[in-house]
């Protein structure tokens, strides 16, 4: 199989529903940013309202959705969602169910509907004729199934790339948060092989707000980056300021 150089994508996750959040974080260069409805309290509502603040800034929203369920991927995708993240995908089953609620007939069996993305029935045709090529389907490979599975999984056609879940991986081996272990590290190794001998976007989440963190990601072959979250931005320059001013009132 040949392999074509994957475009570096940087974004980042939003778990606050304030539309303020979203606008400062959409200025802020991410190419990309994850309305998180998973680990999240954010509603359907909240969502389109963060969705059309961050189309607003030329950034394109994406969501990761509790489950690979298609009434849900439906909704948010008719509110203006154009990537999809979806969770715990562990077969190559799961991996069609999950394009097929993501993409229009033939390639799909998303139901056609009339909403925000549509322009509410004005822009409709304008829609469907490049949605299909153009909203981005990534899978979530957070269980040891999913490496075991994942060639067939990214052999799906519509699956754009791939985000590994270590912690949840690990977990799933009976070793949560043991990175160190060679089992787990090995099925991390595994995963980057894989998905790059395929040419496959490789996509990871980057926790801490911390650039160096994410520049070894990248430079270790990850292109799909999600660099923090809205909640550790704000938290930790407002720790790291106030234990400053504390330690110079001495």
């Amino acid at each position: 199989m040949t392999t074509q150089p994957q475009t570096l994508s940087i974004g980042s996750w939003i778990t606050l529903s304030h539309f303020s959040i979203a606008e400062i974080m959409a200025d802020a260069g991410f190419d990309w940013l994850c309305v998180d409805m998973e680990h999240s309290v954010i509603d359907y509502y909240e969502a389109e309202q963060l969705f059309a603040t961050i189309q607003a800034k030329g950034v394109k929203p994406y969501v990761r959705v509790g489950e690979n369920n298609p009434r849900i991927i439906k909704r948010v995708l008719d509110a203006g969602a154009v990537g999809i993240i979806v969770p715990m995908v562990n077969s190559r089953e799961d991996a069609i169910r999950a394009v097929h609620a993501v993409k229009y007939p033939p390639m799909g069996k998303r139901g056609v509907g009339l909403a925000r993305a549509q322009q509410y029935g004005f822009g409709f045709e304008e829609y469907v004729s490049h949605i299909n090529q153009t909203t981005k389907v990534i899978a979530q490979i957070e269980h040891i199934d999913a490496i075991s599975n994942l060639e067939d999984i990214l052999s799906v056609e519509g699956i754009d790339g791939t985000m590994i879940g270590p912690y949840d991986l690990s977990g799933s081996m009976g070793k949560p948060g043991r990175y160190d272990d060679d089992d787990v590290k090995q099925a991390l190794e595994q995963y980057e092989i894989v998905s790059q001998r395929m040419g496959k976007p490789t996509g990871f989440h980057v926790i801490k707000p911390d650039y160096e963190l994410a520049l070894e990601k990248i430079r270790k072959g990850y292109t799909f980056v999600a660099f923090s979250l809205d909640i550790l931005f704000l938290g930790t320059i407002c720790r790291n300021q106030m234990n400053l001013l504390k330690e110079n009132l001495q």
